[in-house]
């Protein structure tokens, strides 16, 4: 479904900016004014981005998490730029099953991977993930969390059904990573399964573990759940033991432009670590989070960590840095 709605709204803005660029050229304008004209019509969602960092410039992140300095905000605006259209124009529409699920275990077992997109979003984030975890030989499932826009507790029959397949293949417990709203269906499934001996580890990267203001202006029922003051939030958090939240590591930005306060992305209890000068999708594709599940799908390697930032103060939960 959202593969489909996605189509049509890269094909309404292509429609709009050929109409604009040659509306621009029947006033007489030269085509180098007009063709760009074109281009900006097309990338109407930088304006936007620039509306989430410009509240996001203005909301103090949290105890311990240094605010970004204006060039820094403005690189993390470049970078999601062109990660939105590679996402949301690209991969999601036209890609979202390009690459298939692996499932099947090599003969040097490897530690399978659970991959869970966040809001808006299909498997089609996921597709250089997928790419990199199959030619490491990981066996891996990317799932599509539907309906799009119904409640994140919908989410845990389709990541129970997912994890089930990895089981099936007999290899040791899977890793799970998730990006933003897929880390809370995640910690849905935890609770509701009761499944924490059946992972491994969770990896979440810009998850609002304590809620988003973004949220604020949203009227879809998970938007509504990802509210700081939604009950929602505040029993899932109220439910988990804390040999649960051991479990994850939180990959955070103070450059989210959709998670903020940046400490709304930090889950207490967690190993929870700071990317510097890198936005929400964007976030999803850094080296340090790829390289991280990677080490830990090798069963002939530790796990590794990052080492501590000095330069970022630690807070009163755990925070490292990455990257």
């Amino acid at each position: 479904m959202l593969a489909r709605l996605q189509r049509l709204w890269v094909l309404l803005l292509a429609t709009l900016a050929i109409g604009g660029t040659a509306s621009l050229i029947a006033l007489g304008l030269p085509w180098w004014v007009a063709v760009p004209g074109g281009v900006l019509i097309f990338n109407l969602h930088a304006a936007l981005l620039a509306f989430e960092f410009l509240w996001l410039a203005r909301v103090d992140p949290g105890e311990g998490i240094p605010r970004p300095a204006l060039g820094t905000l403005f690189a993390a605006w470049w970078g999601e730029i062109w990660t939105g259209l590679l996402t949301f124009c690209w991969r999601q529409p036209f890609l979202a099953n390009a690459v298939r699920d692996r499932l099947s275990m090599p003969a040097a077992p490897r530690r399978a991977v659970l991959l869970v997109h966040g809001f808006v979003c299909n498997r089609g984030l996921w597709n250089p993930w997928m790419t990199q975890l199959a030619a490491n030989d990981v066996p891996f499932v990317a799932v599509n969390l539907e309906p799009v826009f119904g409640s994140i507790d919908r989410y845990v029959t389709t990541l129970d059904e997912a994890v089930r397949r990895l089981e099936a293949l007999g290899g040791p417990t899977p890793v799970i990573v998730a990006h933003s709203m897929g880390g809370l269906a995640v910690r849905a499934w935890l609770r509701d399964r009761a499944a924490d001996r059946r992972v491994h580890s969770v990896i979440t990267i810009g998850t609002p573990h304590r809620g988003t203001w973004l949220a604020r202006l949203a009227l879809t029922a998970n938007a509504r759940q990802m509210r700081p003051t939604s009950a929602w939030l505040r029993a899932l958090n109220a439910d988990e033991p804390r040999s649960r939240r051991a479990l994850f590591t939180c990959f955070y930005s103070h450059c989210d432009n959709i998670v903020f306060p940046a400490a709304g992305a930090l889950l207490p209890g967690a190993d929870n670590r700071h990317v510097a000068g890198i936005a929400h999708v964007h976030l999803a594709f850094h080296d340090s989070v790829l390289n991280e599940v990677l080490r830990r799908v090798d069963l002939t390697a530790g796990t590794g960590s990052a080492s501590d930032d000095p330069s970022v103060p630690t807070p009163s939960y755990p925070v490292r840095a990455a990257g």
